[in-house]
């Protein structure tokens, strides 16, 4: 194995973000070294290190099979845990601190089953060989900190390059998710990857179906996450990958007319993405901001228009229409997100905020009644702040006429909104009489009945705002004459 140090200079940047828990390294480094094992940092925080970036989290491996690894941590630590004991993974808190420390792996994909074959390897060659890239295959032994980087990790970083320790038709058929991962770390680091990488990638996508969808989606949510998802995200594209975990995005790539009388779509979207990630907040700010990164204001930007490709028609005085493309793709969405297993209140609000996204444009001049306003409100619930965002976003034109004039249509919208919020208190909007009040009124018990009772003074409330009590009494008393349940309803009296 060959093993060079780093230059001076990038070893004093990786030793200065390690240097909090240099003390820690010391001491595990020295308590499995007693045991007679083998400890190395290794992956992404000493990737991270190298490149100045403090790494949220530590990843060890170790000579220690599970068992002698737990019983280390065990004197070690307040409290271990073993539930990634089948892949070699013991856990342990101490002093505030969590580590996880691995036993040398070297197992593979069968090239059938959707799970790994797990295999411990006997040295930090074995584990470091099957690494997804070379930047991520460097170590620190410990406890002395000597730098490993036997496939020249250290090198593809400096030249931002993605390549794999073994031939990438070994790595990606070992695991196809590292295919994912490649587009990942393009989002994330800003790298490329080599030649021969994405060639692999191109050749190899269909494997990626092996892969069960809980991890295809993890990897897919670090993506669009990551600073700059665009590029991860045309990889994919690019790569064939996306044809397999997410069809819908490649799918917008409609051939543009000789005119060239609609905009390309898959184009327009990413730019939506780009614009709806500028409009978010700063991380840790209130909700209303959509701090960020937001992963339900990213996929709805992404998948806002996924619905086009299904409604596309040609018109007969040449023009294109997506007539209810945003019903068709809240649907796609929703279908897309359950499929690769998000949870359901993700789905139901990127599915949500599709579903949304072109009803600002029939706000026209300014037009709308306080009524249409209210039910944008109601309409949107909680996800007001994001459609704000993503209708934003929406705008691309080039026509800096037309898009100022979008801009201060919304920002008179958004005025209304806030008018309307503070004078009616219109988060909390309910019928101004409630269910026991309806129920007396009509002389009915709960049931379907009062539930429609109930909705059309909630209408009542959003066409006309607050009446009071006693006007909406006779709203609702007016309604239930109406109805076949009432006994008048075509009694001809």
């Amino acid at each position: 194995m060959s093993t060079r140090q780093p230059p001076t200079a990038l070893l004093r940047r990786a030793v200065a973000h390690l240097a909090p828990v240099l003390p820690l390294l010391t001491d595990l480094g020295d308590r499995f070294a007693a045991a007679g094992h083998d400890l190395a940092l290794v992956g992404g925080p000493v990737r991270d290190a190298l490149l100045g970036r403090t790494a949220t989290d530590l990843d060890f491996t170790t000579s220690a099979r599970p068992d002698e690894t737990e019983a280390v941590l065990r004197d070690w630590g307040t409290a271990t845990w073993d539930m990634g004991r089948e892949f070699g993974t013991i856990g342990a808190r101490g002093d505030g601190t969590v580590v996880e420390v691995t036993t040398y792996r070297a197992d593979a994909y069968d090239g059938v089953t959707r799970k790994p074959v797990v295999a411990f390897g006997d040295s930090l060659d074995d584990d470091l060989v099957r690494r997804d890239f070379t930047v991520n295959a460097m170590a620190l032994r410990l406890p002395d900190l000597t730098f490993v980087d036997p496939h020249g990790g250290l090198r593809d970083l400096d030249a931002e390059v993605l390549r794999t320790p073994s031939p990438p038709e070994v790595s990606f058929g070992d695991d196809p998710l590292r295919m994912m991962r490649a587009a990942r770390f393009v989002a994330q680091l800003g790298f490329v990857p080599a030649p021969e990488v994405y060639a692999a990638m191109r050749d190899m996508a269909p494997s990626i179906a092996i892969v069960s969808a809980e991890r295809v989606r993890d990897e897919l949510v670090k993506l669009v996450l990551a600073p700059h998802p665009r590029a991860g995200l045309e990889l994919l594209c690019a790569s064939g990958l996306a044809t397999h975990v997410l069809p819908e995005l490649p799918a917008l790539q409609l051939e543009v007319d000789e005119h060239h009388r609609h905009k390309d779509v898959y184009e327009h979207s990413m730019t939506v993405l780009e614009q709806a990630i500028d409009l978010e907040g700063p991380p840790g700010g209130p909700p209303d901001s959509v701090p960020g990164p937001d992963l339900v204001l990213r996929l709805a930007a992404l998948l806002h228009d996924v619905g086009k490709p299904a409604t596309r028609r040609f018109e007969a005085g040449g023009g294109v229409s997506f007539h209810h493309h945003e019903v068709v793709g809240a649907k796609l969405a929703a279908k897309r997100l359950r499929a690769l297993r998000f949870d359901k209140e993700t789905t139901k609000a990127v599915a949500r905020l599709v579903e949304l996204h072109l009803r600002f444009h029939g706000y026209g001049e300014g037009q709308w009644t306080d009524s249409a306003v209210r039910r944008y409100i109601t309409d949107a619930g909680d996800l007001l702040p994001r459609l704000h965002r993503l209708t934003r976003a929406d705008c691309t034109t080039r026509n800096v006429r037309k898009a100022r004039r979008l801009a201060a249509t919304y920002d008179d919208l958004e005025n209304r909104i806030e008018r309307l919020l503070e004078e009616e208190e219109l988060k909390a909007v309910r019928p101004e009489l409630d269910g026991n009040e309806i129920a007396a009124a009509l002389g009915i018990r709960p049931g379907p009945v009062l539930g429609r009772a109930y909705k059309h003074l909630l209408a009542v409330r959003l066409d006309e705002g607050p009446i009071g009590p006693d006007a909406a009494r006779e709203r609702l008393l007016r309604w239930w004459a109406e109805q076949p349940e009432s006994g008048v309803a075509g009694s001809g009296s």
